[in-house]
């Protein structure tokens, strides 16, 4: 590549904009053959991201500085069209001089930059919705499957396209939830698009052995001790619901207890052998609703006797999940071998992808649960790994069985489309618009995916950027990418921060959306937006501001949550304000009524 002349020698701007004409040129030379294999439809966005690439290996502030001092353009927003910014910056600078502009002039065109990007977005995420450019994604819960009602209050609330994880549920589940969307979205009179997410090669933690068979009542107590509220348990021997959401359901085994009448009581030793009992708060044939005063541990097998000698047995209670507690300076051995394993010291956990044994090597960082407990491999083994815990809890931090693991500088030999994604993309190719290629890492995946498919075209593909690879291959995974008419990339922010940190995040994020830009293709802003308010139905300040950041993006996505429906009609409304304010990195500047002045 040509290198640019420093900005604080003695070339003046014309001097430095013609040479990097010259910058644009070479890249266009080493990119010529991604550029080739495009689809039509991504042509000039193809050649757009080989110039945009190029101009940013250098480092142009000074140039930018000189450029602002004569009232130029100083390429801070030249992302969709590179050439005709360095056209128009040539242009003014050569009439500044005096010298004739009229051919450069002819030839500048910022119009093609965002009008192919906004064709291509229809394509891949559907037309632009009312009073707002972003659209909406929601990752469907199990309960879309069985609740028709759940999927018309997302399409109604603004949701615009929903997303089918692959990694969970499936075929039966996966085909009512998109059944219920196409409904929805018929009933609505619009479109509601379903994108279905490939799971990808799991790097998880192993699983644990079951912890005891016992479920624990304890009421709630103020700062000295005072209990405030009792616990409340749901004694049935039949599938019915608990009649109260906090009521513990506990499985038993008697007949006759619907004649209990409310303020009887059930005795019974709990599992330390202390004296407890039941207040019986109401009684049907369908179960009994009681409550507990005091601190109660029951098990599979304790016996609940009533005051007339009515006696019930609690049935097969579900095993507590263990997690093994791990402290800083702990050595964690991780094994190839995952079958569920007790709770022990020095602790040790399965591990889901054996190909991490073969690869990982001493001073690799690991990442457990999103980032919550850092290690460093210390000794390596056919079928082990030492890890030395480096960052965890004052008391210690909870590892749980099925958490995920990062390697962020270990280059792992996984193909990102598993076998279990490739068994699922017959279902994807009926029911889905586009698919979702998680865990992405190099050109080589993208081309893997892009054979599966063959010459499909109609399904749109999107790539997942959340592995450090990926974010530093991404111009070559674009261009492999751009070889389908309809293609786009997802910010996944969870994995992203895990694997290049945390504090990197807002630069990684805004790089993904410039190169995106110049490539014209369009992005989904993804991973805990407005997640407080999903789970709890009241969001944090911090998330607010977050979501309003999504309108930089094409598309925002929602993850599910009891109080997901109020998540897309608070989302809709952010997005629709903030379409006013901003396109991309644009301020728009529409007229602004707050501020008046004083009779």
């Amino acid at each position: 590549m040509t290198k640019a002349p420093p900005g604080n020698g003695p070339s003046t701007v014309t001097e430095e904009i013609q040479h990097l004409f010259a910058v644009l040129a070479d890249a266009e030379s080493y990119w010529a053959e991604r550029v080739s294999e495009v689809a039509p439809a991504h042509a000039d966005g193809a050649r757009n991201l080989a110039h945009y690439w190029a101009v940013r290996q250098l480092d142009l502030r000074d140039l930018q500085a000189r450029l602002a001092e004569q009232g130029l353009s100083s390429l801070g927003r030249s992302e969709p069209h590179v050439r005709a910014s360095l056209e128009a910056i040539a242009s003014a600078a050569a009439a500044l001089a005096g010298t004739d502009t009229r051919e450069r002039l002819s030839r500048q065109d910022f119009a093609t930059g965002p009008r192919s990007l906004n064709s291509n977005c229809t394509a891949l995420l559907g037309p632009e919705p009312a009073r707002r450019r972003t659209r909406i994604m929601v990752t469907l819960p199990t309960e879309a499957a069985h609740d028709p009602t759940l999927t018309r209050a997302l399409v109604r609330a603004g949701m615009d396209l929903a997303r089918i994880n692959c990694a969970h549920d499936g075929p039966s589940e996966w085909a009512a939830m998109a059944a219920h969307v196409r409904a929805a979205a018929e009933d609505a009179g619009r479109r509601c698009l379903i994108a279905m997410d490939l799971g990808g090669p799991k790097l998880r933690t192993g699983p644990l052995a079951d912890g005891p068979r016992v479920v624990k009542l304890r009421p709630r107590r103020d700062e000295l001790g005072r209990p405030t509220a009792r616990a409340w348990c749901w004694l049935t021997s039949t599938a019915t619901p608990p009649p109260r959401p906090d009521a513990k359901l506990i499985p038993v085994h008697a007949t006759g207890l619907g004649a209990l009448r409310p303020g009887q009581n059930l005795s019974f030793r709990d599992t330390r052998g202390s004296r407890r009992r039941l207040v019986v708060a109401s009684a049907s044939p369908a179960g009994v609703l009681a409550s507990a005063r005091r601190t109660a541990y029951l098990a599979t097998g304790t016996v609940l006797r009533a005051q007339d000698g009515t006696e019930a047995e609690v049935g097969a209670l579900p095993p507590v999940e263990q997690f093994l507690t791990l402290y800083e300076g702990d050595l964690l051995t991780l094994t190839r071998d995952c079958t569920p394993v007790e709770i022990q010291r020095p602790p040790r956990i399965g591990c889901t992808l054996p190909a991490v044994f073969a690869a990982a090597v001493p001073g690799d960082p690991v990442l457990f649960d999103d980032g919550r407990i850092g290690g460093t491999v210390v000794k390596t083994g056919e079928d082990a790994l030492t890890v030395r815990i480096t960052s965890a809890r004052d008391g210690g931090s909870r590892l749980r069985a099925g958490k995920g693991i990062n390697l962020p500088e270990t280059a792992l030999p996984v193909p990102a489309l598993t076998e279990a994604d490739r068994a699922c993309l017959p279902f994807v190719r009926t029911h889905a618009d586009l698919v979702q290629l998680s865990f992405v890492r190099t050109a080589g995946d993208v081309e893997d995916l892009l054979a599966e498919l063959g010459g499909q075209d109609e399904l749109g593909v999107v790539l997942k950027i959340e592995t450090r690879q990926a974010f530093e291959n991404l111009p070559e995974l674009l261009l492999t990418a751009m070889r389908r008419p309809r293609t786009g990339v997802m910010i996944a922010r969870g994995d992203l921060a895990v694997e290049c940190g945390y504090e990197r995040l807002a630069e990684l994020q805004e790089e993904i959306l410039w190169l995106c830009e110049a490539a014209h293709l369009p992005v989904i802003w993804a991973t805990q937006v407005l997640d407080q308010l999903a789970r709890t139905g009241r969001p944090s300040r911090a998330e607010i501001t977050d979501a309003a950041m999504g309108v930089r993006a094409e598309c925002v996505m929602l993850n599910k949550g009891p109080h997901i429906v109020a998540a897309v009609l608070t989302l809709d409304d952010i997005l629709r304000r903030m379409a006013d304010h901003h396109y991309k990195k644009t301020a728009l500047l529409r007229p602004l009524r707050s501020w008046r002045p004083s009779d």
